[in-house]
C-alpha cells in the first residue's frame, strides 16, 4: 500500500493507504489504520482525488467515529473525572437511603444513591443532568446570537448524533448536541453561530462563510479545538 494524503473539501488533512487493484470502482474503508483506498489499476490521480472529495463527508464522519470509539467510555464510578464547560469536575458518589440528590459543589459533582454499583442508574441521572444544563446553556447562546445577527431566536432541540454537534433545518429549527455542554465556552458558541450562519445562507458556500466571519471570527480555529476535544467529548 502507498501512504497519501489529501485535502477534503471542509478544509481538513488526512493520510491514507492507497492500493491499486483489478477492480472497476473505487472501495473505501476504515481500519485501525484509518482511511483505506482500493482502486483501479487505471484510474487517474485527479480522478481518484476528485472521488474522495465527493466523499469529504462520509470519510470526516468515519473517521470521527473512529476516534470516538477509541476513546474509555466513563464507567460512573466515585472520583471519576468529567467535564463540564471547559472544567474539570469530579463525580462524588455517596451511599444513603434517603432520596437521591444531584449537585454541584465547586468542582465536584456530588450524587447520593441508595446503591453506588448501579452505574446505570447513576449514568442516566447524571446525562439527564447534563442535558438540562446544555438546555438552558444553548437557549441562552441562541438569544444572544440571534440578536447579534439581526434575526428571530429559532428553536432550539436538543441532539444525541454520534458524528454531527449541530443541525439547522428548512423551518429554522437549531439542533445542538447536548454533550458540547461538557466544551469550553467559545467551542459552544463556535457551533451556536455555525448553525445560526445557516438561517441566512442554507449552505456552506463563501456567503455562509461570510455570514459565519462577521457573527463569530474566531470560528477556523476554534472548529479545529473542536476536532481534537471530539473523543473526549464523547466519553459521555
Amino acid at each position: 500500500m502507498i501512504e497519501q494524503t489529501i485535502t477534503l473539501a471542509n478544509g481538513q488533512h488526512i493520510a491514507y493507504l492507497l492500493e491499486y487493484r483489478t477492480r472497476r470502482t473505487v472501495g473505501l474503508k476504515i481500519t485501525q489504520q484509518g482511511l483505506v483506498v482500493h482502486a483501479p489499476k487505471r484510474l487517474m490521480t485527479h480522478q481518484l482525488n476528485q472521488i474522495l472529495l465527493e466523499k469529504s463527508a462520509w470519510i470526516s464522519n468515519k473517521l470521527a467515529l473512529r476516534e470516538v470509539n477509541a476513546v474509555d467510555k466513563v464507567q460512573w464510578q466515585h472520583g471519576e473525572h468529567l467535564l463540564l464547560l471547559g472544567q474539570d469536575i469530579e463525580l462524588q458518589l455517596l451511599e444513603t437511603s434517603a432520596k437521591s440528590i444531584l449537585r454541584l459543589d465547586g468542582q465536584r459533582l456530588v450524587l447520593t444513591v441508595k446503591d453506588i454499583d448501579n452505574t446505570e442508574a447513576i449514568a442516566k441521572r447524571i446525562i439527564r443532568w447534563y442535558q438540562q444544563q446544555a438546555y438552558e446553556d444553548f437557549a441562552r447562546r441562541v438569544e444572544i446570537f440571534s440578536a447579534k445577527l439581526g434575526v428571530p431566536t429559532p428553536p432550539i432541540a436538543l441532539s444525541s448524533a454520534q458524528s454531527r454537534w449541530g443541525s439547522c433545518n428548512s423551518r429554522g429549527q437549531i439542533r445542538l448536541n447536548w454533550r458540547l455542554i461538557q466544551a469550553p465556552p467559545q467551542i459552544i458558541n463556535h457551533v451556536v453561530c455555525h448553525e445560526l450562519a445557516h438561517l441566512k445562507e442554507m449552505n456552506h458556500s463563501a456567503k455562509f462563510y461570510a455570514v459565519l466571519t462577521q457573527l463569530f471570527p474566531e470560528h477556523a480555529i476554534v472548529e479545529q479545538a473542536l476536532k481534537r476535544l471530539s473523543p473526549q467529548l464523547h466519553r459521555l
